[in-house]
Formats: structure tokens, C-alpha cells, sequence
């Protein structure tokens, strides 16, 4: 917990290194899981995209190999007729035909009629020898063909029906569109080939290569009434991914770490620090001496809380009661206060006479819990009887509200305890306060008191505050005096009671039991 003083110094308690370790941890957990689990729907997502590519590749290839069968199966007649007669035609047609680099008639397994070379001879089994011409359809892979040599080819058979070892072959460019292959790239495709039995052709490479030497594809795709099958190589996990996958895991552990480490300095530390504090007896209480303003005799003390932190010192009370109140710990934080003074009760007895008034600060939150009469009860039990006169002191810095804290100040005088607004005029709308709840005591911040034979804007408050008290017959407590000019206007003006460095400062029960004794006079009053 990180405790900030009146002069915004910065106390660092213990177990900053704690925090600091366990926000850390969970940091990395938080960090490695993320990024597992952003690696893992950005992999499936690649996946789906490597999917969807391998479909549009092999629509594309299907689409084509449609389009160029029933192209090729147009121009079957013209096996059957004289190369010279068919060749203006079969030239026209291969030239128009996107991607064909020749398409030759076969007659008699022989090839005899070229739109590339015009009139040949050429057994078909040397020409194409991996065709089979008995097939209704068959593909081929070329290393190379006459007219480019070392430049690859796919060589497409169609069978006439009605004549036997009659048909045409036709070779193919492997030309790709560009956004497909862009399209692969993208997605870190690493290789795409197209394999017709044992053999296949490199997109990227543009080289024949046994497929038993190309590695398992990652995805695979075969042509429907077509030989010919697709084949897609891409890393399983790709670079890209898992660098961004590790700057969202880093990221995301970064701001864990973060949030963690403030959660646990700022909200959670402090009321661990709190409840050890209480086990490890470092609260304690000092007295300050409420006096009479007429005669300046002793008529009762007001307890405040103190912490003494072992590693961060003393802790300011305003700060250590904000902690307690947002941590929800005000409530064991007061037994405890009551606690301590049960035990102080003996030298208290001794230099506060009886019916001397007990001052002891609650906040309103407290009024609010389950546990508030039983509390007030078990206390009240352990002070000595018809000795100490208990003032329940409200601040005003704190809203109240609600019908639970009006019934609780009913409560509270039924029992015969007196109830005072603590700075008054200081916090919330004090007019509405003292008109809601029954007040007995009027308690004035000593901002008031300060400004006392001085002309400041706050000198006709403190006049107006004065008189309310008085035609509200509330008693009132000064705060804050300091100066002997201050004690004596404060007389002059009626308050009740003052209390203050000048008349004493805070003290515990045995420096009380010191200082009362060395008073002119010993008489309580």
C-alpha cells in the first residue's frame, strides 16, 4: 500500500516486493496465455484462408479445364480431314484460347496436324508417353515441348468417341492469375504444384519433380472427372503470426502486471496492512484534554486513533481512516479503538475525575452496520459504571443519510450517550445536518479557530455558527485553540468547551496521568 502524508512523501510498505513478484507472475501467465490463444484463432483463421485459397485455386483450374474440353471437343471433326483444309481454323483456335501454347489433331495415334508447326507425323506415344489414348480424357506432364524447350507443359488428351485412337492434344502454359498467387503469398504459401500421377509441376519454380520428393502439402485438392490434383505447401506455423500473437501476449501481460500490481497496492494492501497492523498491536491511542472555557478545568478527553507503521512510520489518521472506510474495515478498526481503551481505562480513572466525558470518533458507515448496537453495547459494558460519559463523535467530512442512521441516533440517546456534528461546517450541507439529526454537541473545525482576531472571510462564519448553536441549545466545543487571545474570545463568546495544543496536546493515558498531575489544580470540577 502506498500511504501519501501532508507533505506527499511516498511510504512504501513491505510487501511492495511481494506485489511486485505476484503482479509479474501473473503478468507472464497472462501474457503466455494470450498469446497462445491469439496464436491459436490466428492459425485457425490462416487455416480458413489457406482453405479458401486451395478452393479458388482449384475452381479456377476446373473452371478452365471445362472451358478447354469443350472447346477441344469442337474441334474433333477435323481429325478426319486433311491437315492443309483444318489448319487455318485450328490455328485460329489455339491462338484465341488463353493459355495454349498448341493443340494438335491425332489420327491413328499419330499426331498429324500441329496449329504451332502445321503438318507432322509423330507417333503420339513418343511425343506424349505418359498419355493413355484409350482413356475418354487424360493429362500429362511435359518437361518440354519443340517449339520451348526447357519450359514445362501440360498436355490435355480428348478421345474422339466415334473413332478409336483418334482425337486432339492439347498443351498448356501454366499460367496462374496474378491475385491468386498474390493471394498465396500473403498467407506465407511456401510452394504450390500440380501433380498428374507421379510427376508434378512447381507453380513458383516452374520445374518437374517427382512428387514423392515434395513433402506432405499441407492442403490438397483433386479436379472432379479431371487426373490432376492440387497441392498447397505452407509452414504449419507462420512467422508473422507468431510475432504479432507475442506483442498482443506481451501487451496483455504488461497491462495485467499493471492493473495487478496497482490492485494490490492500492486497494488490497492497505487492508492487509491494516488487519496486520491491528494483530500486530501497532495502533494505539492518545487522549487530548477537553477543557471547561470558563475556568479551563478538565471535563473529559477525546480518544484519537494512532498507527505506527514499523517500515513507513506514522501514518496520518486522515489517511489510514480513508483506507479503513473504502476497504470496509472501519467497523473492526473502531472495536479495536474500543479495545484499547478498555485497557486504558485504569490510568484514565486516575487523572480524569467522574462523570468526565469520552470522546470517541465514529463513522457514519458504522452507524450503518448490522453489528453497530451490539458493538456500542459490548463496549459500554467494559467502562466502569456511572464513571465516563460517552460523546459519539459524527464528522461531517462524511455524508449521512439515510432512515438506518437516524434510527441508530435514536438509539444512541435512548442508551443516555450524547451525539456531536465533528468539524462542523467543513463538510457536507450543515444546516441540513443539524435540522435531520438531533445533535447534542456542536464540534468547530479549527479553521474557525484560527481565523480568530483576524479579518478574514471566515471570521463572520464562525459568528453565525456561534449564534446558531445557541438558539439550537446545542453545547459547543472549540477545536484547534492554540493562543491564549483565542481561549479568552472563545470564553467571551459562550463556547462550552475547547480543546487544543494550547491547553494540551495528545497523549497517551500515561503521559495524561503525568500531565493531570502537574496541573495548578487537581479538582475536576
Amino acid at each position: 500500500m502506498t500511504v501519501v502524508s501532508p507533505s506527499n512523501k511516498l511510504h512504501f510498505f513491505p510487501e511492495q516486493g511481494k506485489n511486485l513478484a505476484t503482479s509479474l507472475l501473473l503478468g507472464l501467465v497472462v501474457a503466455l496465455c494470450i498469446s497462445a490463444l491469439v496464436l491459436a484463432i490466428t492459425h485457425l483463421q490462416r487455416m480458413k484462408r489457406l482453405e479458401t485459397l486451395a478452393d479458388n485455386f482449384s475452381q479456377y483450374m476446373y473452371s478452365y479445364a471445362v472451358d478447354l474440353q469443350d472447346s477441344s471437343y469442337k474441334l474433333l471433326p477435323l481429325a478426319q480431314q486433311p491437315c492443309e483444309r483444318v489448319i487455318p481454323e485450328l490455328t485460329s483456335s489455339a491462338a484465341f484460347k488463353l493459355h495454349v501454347r498448341a493443340a494438335l489433331l491425332v489420327k491413328n495415334s499419330t499426331a498429324e496436324c500441329s496449329s504451332a508447326t502445321g503438318k507432322m507425323s509423330y507417333p503420339l506415344a513418343k511425343l506424349v508417353p505418359d498419355i493413355n489414348i484409350s482413356k475418354r480424357r487424360d493429362l500429362a506432364i511435359l518437361a518440354e515441348t519443340p517449339l520451348m524447350p526447357g519450359k514445362p507443359a501440360l498436355a490435355f488428351w480428348l478421345a474422339d468417341p466415334h473413332h478409336a485412337g483418334d482425337g486432339i492434344i492439347t498443351t498448356i502454359n501454366l499460367n496462374i492469375p496474378p491475385y491468386l498467387l498474390f493471394s498465396a503469398q500473403k498467407e506465407g504459401v511456401s510452394g504450390i504444384a500440380l501433380a498428374v500421377r507421379q510427376e508434378a509441376i512447381g507453380i513458383y519454380t516452374g520445374q518437374v519433380t517427382p512428387v514423392a520428393q515434395l513433402g506432405k502439402p499441407r492442403l490438397e485438392r483433386s479436379l472432379p472427372d479431371f487426373p490432376i490434383k492440387l497441392l498447397i505447401f505452407a509452414p504449419r506455423w507462420q512467422p508473422q503470426l507468431i510475432q504479432f500473437s507475442l506483442l498482443v501476449g506481451l501487451a496483455a501481460g504488461i497491462v495485467s502486471a499493471l492493473l495487478c500490481f496497482y490492485y494490490l497496492t492500492v486497494r488490497m494492501s492497505s487492508g492487509r496492512e491494516i488487519l496486520a497492523g491491528i494483530k500486530r498491536h501497532q495502533f494505539s491511542v492518545v487522549y487530548q484534554p477537553v477543557m471547561d472555557t470558563q475556568h479551563q478545568d478538565i471535563k473529559g478527553v477525546e480518544a484519537l486513533m494512532r498507527w505506527h507503521h514499523p517500515a513507513a512510520g506514522p501514518i496520518p489518521p486522515d489517511v489510514f481512516i480513508q483506507y479503513a472506510e473504502a476497504q470496509g474495515l472501519i467497523v473492526p478498526l473502531t472495536r479495536h479503538l474500543f479495545s484499547l481503551i478498555v485497557k486504558d481505562l485504569p490510568v484514565l480513572q486516575q487523572c480524569l475525575p467522574a462523570g468526565s466525558k469520552l470522546g470517541i470518533n465514529l463513522a457514519p458507515s458504522h452507524l450503518k452496520a448490522a453489528s453497530f448496537q451490539s458493538d456500542i453495547t459490548q463496549f459500554v459494558n467494559q467502562l466502569p459504571g456511572n464513571y465516563f460519559r460517552l460523546l459519539l463523535e459524527m464528522t461531517e467530512r462524511a455524508m449521512l443519510e439515510g432512515d438506518d442512521v437516524l434510527e441508530s441516533f435514536n438509539w444512541l440517546h435512548e442508551q443516555g450517550f450524547d451525539i456531536a456534528v465533528d468539524d462542523f461546517g467543513t463538510g457536507h450541507s450543515a444546516l441540513i445536518y443539524l435540522q435531520r439529526f438531533p445533535f447534542d454537541y456542536l464540534k468547530i473545525d479549527k479553521g474557525f479557530i484560527s481565523a480568530i482576531g483576524q479579518e478574514t472571510v471566515t471570521s463572520p462564519v464562525l459568528d453565525a455558527v456561534l449564534n446558531l448553536a445557541q438558539r439550537l441549545k446545542m453545547e459547543t466545543v472549540a477545536e484547534g485553540v492554540e493562543t491564549a487571545d483565542q481561549a479568552a474570545w472563545l470564553a467571551r463568546r459562550g463556547v462550552t468547551y475547547m480543546q487544543g495544543y494550547y491547553l494540551g496536546r495528545p497523549m497517551s493515558a500515561q503521559q495524561l496521568n503525568e500531565w493531570y498531575c502537574k496541573l495548578p489544580t487537581n479538582s475536576g470540577g
